[in-house]
């Protein structure tokens, strides 16, 4: 009896659906998202590059001679005069080699004096015919190959004298000692690097660029420097050297960025500095965050809103440059397109959405951001 009466209702509204003769709709979920107008500009998503402040010249010095060191005369940071002292070799051994080359300088000036008496007593007896002509000719080329002997002695003697000059190693410009490589009582072979010295003057940003970003950073129509000590300065910058070939170790380009116009007090040697390209792509494109864009089998695409009916259908893009949370689309899509910026993944071909309102709009500079 309990059955029957728990039947009774169903087939009432079983009955009741067929004498109308309307079928129950399924129901269909409305999923609401958030959403962007695409707006093309003339602008791009910029480029930002990490690197530090260096100096336009540095020099490594070394000594032009092998030797002891026995005096440091500066430390690392220290400023420095062009001239000024910085490292000193033991002197005695070029001492020595003085002191030996002026010997061989005052027995070449005795020998060349002694063929100046021996041509003279030669002169004497051939005018009163006691000797030959030929003789008179050998002794002239005795004096000649004596005075030779004298100069090259007397070179010799310059060479270990300005060797003796090379034991103290002095700055050949005005600067700061950025490195020392050595230390007191090492022995240190000529042309050795052992002090660098940055100039003073213009500051530079030495940066490494990847391979795949090389055109970017030639195609920049304007770079800013900015350090993390003071976040608040931006100075411009100028490309000045972009190494040809890639380091064999980063497989990195080198590059250096001008600073014009730098503050020495406030942009020191070292500081970790970025350099941004504001427009790395000066063509017209239109930005999206990475967020509206949906990677399925090495295809991307995005969600794009039928303003009138709120169903979204996809639509296959070809992006660009990308910096932070934007991206460039060089095609796929027109000015003015709504497109499905968050909830991408739980769309279908054909879905309803909700839209909110006012969309927001992104043909501005950092709007989509």
């Amino acid at each position: 009896m309990n059955v029957q009466w728990a039947v009774a209702p169903l087939a009432a509204a079983t009955l009741l659906a067929a004498c109308t003769g309307e079928a129950a709709k399924p129901h269909e979920e409305v999923r609401p998202v958030r959403v962007v107008v695409a707006g093309r500009n003339a602008g791009s998503v910029g480029s930002a590059y990490s690197g530090a402040i260096v100096a336009r010249y540095e020099s490594q010095l070394g000594f032009r001679t092998a030797g002891k060191v026995v005096a440091r005369l500066v430390d690392v940071g220290a400023p420095v005069k062009r001239g000024q002292p910085l490292l000193r070799l033991d002197p005695e051994q070029e001492a020595l080699q003085v002191a030996s080359a002026s010997a061989t300088v005052d027995a070449a000036r005795s020998r060349v004096a002694q063929a100046r008496v021996d041509l003279q007593r030669t002169e004497q007896l051939v005018a009163r015919q006691f000797s030959s002509r030929a003789e008179l000719d050998q002794q002239k080329l005795a004096l000649d190959q004596a005075e030779a002997q004298l100069r090259s002695a007397q070179a010799q003697r310059e060479i270990y004298a300005n060797q003796r000059g090379f034991t103290v190693l002095t700055a050949d410009r005005d600067g700061v000692v950025t490195g020392i490589s050595t230390e007191t009582g090492q022995v240190v072979g000529a042309g050795q690097s052992v002090v660098t010295v940055a100039a003073e003057g213009e500051r530079e940003v030495a940066i490494s660029i990847p391979e795949g970003r090389v055109d970017e950073l030639r195609k920049a129509r304007s770079l800013q420097v900015s350090v993390w000590a003071h976040p608040g300065r931006r100075w411009t910058g100028v490309l000045r050297e972009l190494a040809p070939a890639t380091d064999s170790v980063t497989r990195t380009y080198s590059a250096r960025i001008t600073i014009q116009d730098p503050d020495r007090e406030l942009l020191r040697l070292g500081m970790t500095a970025s350099v941004v390209a504001p427009d790395v792509d000066g063509t017209s494109a239109i930005r999206l965050p990475l967020t509206a864009v949906v990677d399925a089998q090495g295809r991307r695409h995005v969600w794009v809103v039928d303003r009138e009916t709120s169903r979204v259908a996809a639509r296959e893009v070809v992006l660009g440059s990308a910096q932070d949370d934007s991206v460039l689309v060089t095609s796929g899509l027109q000015g003015g397109e709504t497109v499905v910026t968050a909830g991408v993944h739980m769309l279908q071909a054909g879905q309803h959405v909700k839209l909110p309102a006012p969309p927001a709009t992104n043909d501005a500079a950092g709007d989509a951001r």
